[in-house]
Order: C-alpha cells, then structure tokens, then sequence
C-alpha cells in the first residue's frame, strides 16, 4: 500500500470504530478495561471488615466451586495468576526437564514461559487462519513426519528430546479446534494441557473450553473477562491431579494446627482471599459481560460492513466465542498499513495494538524447535486487537 492508501485505510477504520462507539470522541478508549458494577465492594470490604484479607477464606472455597459450576469441570483450583496456573498444570501433566512441548508460536509468552519454569523446551507449531489456535491437521502431518514412536513413548527425531505435550491456546477468547486435537494427542501418546487463560465463558460444541484436556489453565488478569486483579485457576475432572495442585500451589504445607510441614517444593502460588472476593462478584455478573460482548461484535460488524482492506474476526462455526477481544484481520494486501493504522488509532484516542510478536521471534526462543510457521508469520503482520471492553457493548 502506498502511504496515501495507508492513511485512508486508517481513517476508514477510525471512522468505523467511531461508528461503533459513537460515545467516545472526546476520551480515550482503552483496549480492555474492568466492570465493577455488582458486589465487588461489598464481598472486598467484606474482607477487609474482617481481615480475611490472606491465603485463607471463604472466597477462595467459594471463587474455586463458581468456576467449577461455569465450567463444567469438577474440580478448580484457585491461584496467583494464569501463569503459574499453566505452570503447574504442565508439572502435573508430567511434562519434565528436556522434553518438548508442542504449542502455537503465535500466542502470549507466559504460554511459552510456563513450559520453561519445567525445564522442557518449547517446540513451536502453526496455526489455523479459521481459528487463530494450532492447525491440528498440519500438526498431525508434521507428527508424523518428524516422530518416532521407542518403548516408551514418542520423540522427535531430530533432536532427540520425548515430545510430551500439546498445548492449544484459544486466542482472543476463540476456541481453537479441539476434536482433533484429542485424536492427535491419542495418537501419539501426547497430554493435552489447554491454556484457556483467554477464553472463561467460550464453548467448543457445547462444551466449555478448558474441560477438554487432562488439565488447564485460566487467568483473571486485570484485563480478561472476569478479573480478580490478578489471578488464575487450574481444572481439571481428575480428583487426584486436582488435590496434587492445591498441595503443590500452597508451598506443599502438610496439614496441621501449628506446625510448618512440607514434604517436598512446593510454590507460593495461592489466591489471597481479597482477590477471591472481587473475583466471585464478578463471576456473577459473567452472563452479562458475555451478553454485551458479543453485542459489541454485532456492532463492529455492521460498522466494518463496507471497509475495504480489514475484515473482523468471527468466532469459529463450532464455538460460542466470549469475544474477549475484538480483532481485526487485514488483508494481505494491506498488511503494509498496519503500523500507520496503530499509529493513527492511538493517536485519535482509541487504543489498538498489534498481535503478540511470534515466540520464534524473541531472543530466548529463536533456537527452538519449529514446524513451518507461514501462516503465523501472516497473521502475526495482519492482526489488529480494537477496544473490547464489555462496557462498550452494552
């Protein structure tokens, strides 16, 4: 694109937003921000009334059976945040020092940070333009290309490291493809570790994000669905793992009245109570953040309606998207434009950022193990998040 067709682009795309959000020419619109509008103050000064402020506390019991009910899983572990949340799912998946973890190169880094605090290695895989998470049918081809089945598992050929694990991550609250999934991770004698940090409220055919794998992650960072401040939760169906992770997110203190006992390392990953608090206030008003969410898509969809260049994302065929963050796609033609749009966006008051640089691009990931990523490195030129706050939708 030239630099004039560039600025055009940008204005038509603001002019949208605008169109969209007819309220916000005079402030700024942020990218995701927060509603408070239900029991926050009550349940937090609740806490704070009774210092129940810690670790220790009824929210945390509570905040753990709201998110089993939401989801379906039996069983939900509260924790400090959505990393240490995949962290720990990755150990009690098995995943160990030297092995290699299978996940999209396309994705927030703590996905890839997480299988690091194990001491596996990240092994970058592409991803589907349909789905924005792992192309399970490019996935399967490059298995069996690249796999070798010995007497105790499966390992990569080249490098001669176990392949553990596949984490799918569902991108911007999109679920990525997970039926087949499954039969790859079947297949090839895989632990599937879903990183559902973005996606509380998605279904794939019905059925929660998160409650597909053997284990999974959540995070209620500031700027997700449902916020705690900061936090995350572990699921899983499997009672065993279930208690194994509270044991090891509660520094692996053996039960007792007074005395410190702990009986092997264990993490400081627990959720204080305060945090619990504001979570299950917000946890109750779920239903109608994804009720405005999705209103914001339709929206954006009749504003973009007739801007050439861009398209907006829309939730997969098989899925009930939450619609975390709203994104748009541009042509391939107008991928040049990108950065001058961001600028231009910014510049007018309403937040835009690009998609997560590819792992493979940062230094402490650009040695390792890869399949061809041409699709990811498309998408990673092409994609525009735009302001996503359930507020705007309502």
């Amino acid at each position: 694109m030239t630099p004039n067709q560039s600025t055009q682009l940008s204005n038509d795309i603001i002019a949208a937003l605008r169109k969209a959000l007819p309220n916000t020419d005079n402030a700024f619109t942020p990218l995701h921000e927060p509603t408070f509008r239900g029991n926050e103050w009550t349940y937090v000064k609740e806490c704070i009334d009774t210092g129940w402020v810690s670790s220790v506390g009824s929210y945390v019991t509570r905040i753990e059976e709201m998110i089993a009910e939401i989801t379906g899983a039996k069983y939900a572990v509260a924790v400090v945040n959505g990393t240490a949340a995949l962290h720990v799912a990755l150990l009690l998946a098995g995943v160990m020092p030297g092995d290699e973890v299978l996940l999209p190169a396309l994705t927030f880094v703590a996905t890839a940070n997480a299988v690091r605090y194990t001491g596996a290695v990240p092994h970058f895989v592409d991803i589907d333009s349909a789905t924005l998470g792992v192309d399970a049918r490019k996935l399967g081809n490059y298995l069996y290309e690249i796999a070798e089945r010995r007497s105790d598992g499966w390992y990569n050929k080249g490098t001669g490291a176990r392949l553990r694990a596949v984490v799918p991550m569902h991108t911007f609250g999109h679920p990525a493809d997970l039926e087949p999934l499954q039969r790859i991770c079947e297949r090839f004698g895989l632990v599937l570790v879903e990183d559902a940090a973005e996606s509380l409220g998605s279904y794939y055919k019905g059925k929660h994000t998160g409650t597909f794998g053997t284990i999974a992650a959540l995070s209620f960072n500031g700027n997700k669905i449902v916020t705690t401040g900061g936090g995350g939760a572990i699921l899983t169906d499997d009672q065993a793992i279930a208690r194994r992770a509270k044991h090891l997110t509660t520094t692996a203190k053996l039960p007792h009245a007074w005395e410190y006992s702990h009986d092997e390392i264990g993490f400081n990953y627990r959720m204080p109570n305060l945090n619990a608090a504001l979570g299950c206030a917000q946890l109750e008003q779920l239903p109608r953040f994804l009720e405005s969410k999705r209103a914001l898509y339709l929206k954006y969809e009749q504003a973009f309606s007739a801007v050439e260049g861009v398209s907006l994302f829309k939730e997969p065929e098989y899925a009930s998207s939450n619609y975390w963050l709203q994104t748009l796609i541009l042509d391939e033609s107008a991928a040049s434009a990108r950065d001058v749009i961001l600028e231009l966006t910014n510049q007018a008051g309403l937040m835009t950022r690009p998609a997560w640089k590819l792992m493979t691009h940062l230094p402490m990931y650009a040695g390792c193990p890869s399949m061809d990523l041409s699709v990811s490195r498309s998408l990673e030129a092409r994609i525009i998040n735009i302001p996503s706050g359930s507020a705007l939708g309502a």
